[in-house]
């Protein structure tokens, strides 16, 4: 028997919070469930091809995304049936992020803003020139007057920090 992949096993442990999640969204138990079913497909086929670093969260935005799909669909079915616009926003969620949702973006961010201040002042401006101001290895080779293949190792270099430090904090 081949072994069991992570999204199995992830739907199986998290199945129950996942259609919580989902039905938080859709407000309805069975939609739920059938988003929850169909996320379970949809990363069975991408793990298929590759390994997900992060599955759950993955598996948690997927379930968003398709939850949402379900509320758009549901809208313009309301809509084209006369519905008026008042029966429309009752299937619409509140996308407004949970409490706890901001406070730990919040502490992401503040880990992410430390961590780039522990790196050397090349690196951090690398990072931040392609991260934030969207430039490319080139652009920011020529401004620094790097190599391309050096601009890459610094902001690979910055992100790796980051991240690590977010998974020792997280």
């Amino acid at each position: 028997m081949p072994p069991e992949r992570a999204s199995t096993l992830l739907y199986r442990t998290h199945r129950t919070a996942l259609v919580d999640y989902a039905n938080g969204i859709v407000r309805d138990r069975a939609r739920a469930e059938d988003v929850v079913q169909e996320a379970w497909e949809r990363i069975e086929t991408v793990e298929r091809s590759r390994v997900l670093t992060e599955p759950l969260r993955y598996f948690y935005r997927i379930v968003q995304n398709l939850a949402l799909d379900c509320l758009r669909a549901r809208k313009r079915e309301a809509l084209r049936e006369g519905g008026r616009l008042t029966d429309v926003s009752e299937v619409v969620a509140d996308e407004t992020p949970r409490p706890d949702a901001v406070a730990a973006a919040r502490e992401e961010f503040r880990i992410v803003i430390e961590s780039m201040n522990e790196l050397p002042e090349r690196t951090r401006t690398a990072l931040v020139l392609h991260t934030v101001e969207g430039l490319k290895l080139r652009e920011i080779a020529e401004r620094l007057e790097l190599s391309v293949t050096y601009t890459h190792q610094l902001v690979a270099q910055g992100k790796l920090h980051c991240l690590l430090r977010l998974s020792r904090e997280s």
